[in-house]
């Protein structure tokens, strides 16, 4: 399949208008992310990782009709079309997310920024990883508009890294890495060696994985969890979770967040686990953090239910997300320049018991657990939209419940 040049032309043009801050040095767009086989996943399907550090801090989940395949999509809020995806899996359980490569080439003249055009592509188009392979061997040249890492899974349990630049890509296989899964920030590994960026938050995803115990599969439940909420450093000494609760309410304490994997410009988690290739009649499912980890509640959602919950997506900014930027306000109370970029992590945990996170997470650990034994009943794609539609309520009446 071709790309349509005079659409991408009008997109390109339109995405540089609406959000001027996302380029430029400042690299708004660092992500952390991670492309995990079957061979290593609990869920017996693959599975793929993005937290997205964006200046566009708004965003959607979106479902969309379309032929062959519909999908839901991870989108800026603005652009409700969902023509412009930065995560997403569609009916067929084929899912994609990226991470912006800086250290992969990129012409001056030639299309960029394209990535969420060519996500969303897919998404319509692609049933397995090779249809994603073919899509981009049709469609390089100047007008691809794409230097990124692609994380890509299928229903037959594929996993694969593409790191994509106008020219050329070059394919991972998540089976072949000695781990079984490939981390992934803002460098390729077919790049410029020590260009990019992202060394730090990279190291320390790569500590969180490995200190997981050997040999056992990885649950998404602890990458959903934990690792997308993660304050650590990969050379600072900053406390972890556990010691949170006994840090005084007051004066309290902040650490630096610029360079960990939670992030104030982190606008969302999506974990999505694949399709059990094992189980012709398993369901992918797409998990949503929607905002900030640390401020938010996932929320599950299916393809299959034909719709995404109101909460996702309903206004001009999405009620979860409004919740999740208030909250935010509390743990980033100093909106200066500079200063934005410190935690205040006293207040989501302390020895006075007023941090507002443990309660979070409760209703978080509530909604895995019921979506758990909600799908060995094997649902209806019209109990799977109720279902998520009453799980989006949970997590906004949690939400709404910090003070």
């Amino acid at each position: 399949m071709r790309f349509d040049r005079g659409l991408r032309l009008l997109i390109a043009g339109s995405f540089l208008l609406a959000a001027p801050a996302v380029f430029g040095e400042n690299r708004a767009e660092q992500c952390t992310a991670a492309v995990i086989s079957p061979a290593a996943s609990a869920a017996g399907g693959a599975v793929l990782w993005k937290n997205r550090d964006t200046a566009v801090l708004s965003n959607k989940v979106v479902f969309v009709r379309e032929t062959p395949y519909s999908y839901a999509a991870l989108i800026n809020a603005e652009g409700a079309s969902g023509r412009q995806a930065w995560a997403g899996l569609n009916s067929a359980g084929f899912a994609v997310m990226n991470t912006v490569a800086y250290n992969l080439p990129q012409k001056s003249g030639e299309l960029q920024d394209l990535e969420g055009v060519i996500m969303a592509d897919a998404l319509r188009t692609c049933a397995t990883v090779e249809d994603f392979e073919r899509l981009l061997r049709a469609n390089l040249g100047p007008d691809l508009g794409a230097r990124a890492n692609f994380g890509v899974i299928d229903g037959s349990g594929r996993a694969c890294l593409f790191e994509v630049h106008n020219h050329g890509f070059e394919k991972f296989e998540a089976s072949a890495a000695p781990e079984k899964y490939l981390v992934v920030t803002n460098f390729a590994r077919s790049g410029r060696a020590g260009a990019g960026a992202g060394y730090l938050r990279f190291d320390r995803a790569g500590r969180l994985f490995a200190s997981l115990p050997p040999g056992r599969p990885i649950d998404f439940q602890t990458i959903l969890t934990r690792f997308s909420r993660d304050c650590g450093h990969a050379l600072l000494r900053n406390p972890d979770p556990e010691e949170w609760k006994n840090i005084p309410a007051e004066p309290g304490l902040w650490i630096h967040a610029r360079h960990t994997i939670n992030r104030p410009d982190t606008s969302a988690a999506v974990v999505i686990v694949g399709k059990n290739p094992e189980d012709p009649e398993s369901s992918a499912t797409m998990w949503v953090i929607p905002g900030e980890p640390l401020t938010a509640v996932a929320v599950p959602l299916w393809v299959e239910a034909g719709r995404s919950p109101e909460p996702l997506w309903k206004g001009e900014n999405a009620p979860l997300w409004e919740e999740s930027a208030r909250i935010k306000t509390l743990i980033h109370p100093i909106d200066e320049y500079d200063k934005n970029e410190y935690l205040l992590v006293s207040r989501l945990d302390n020895a006075d018991g007023t941090g507002f996170l443990p309660k979070l997470l409760e209703a978080e650990e509530a909604i895995l657990r019921e979506t758990e034994a909600f799908l060995k009943t094997r649902p209806e794609p019209a109990e799977k939209a109720d279902f998520q539609d009453r799980m989006a309520a949970r997590a906004l009446a949690a939400m709404k419940a910090v003070k």
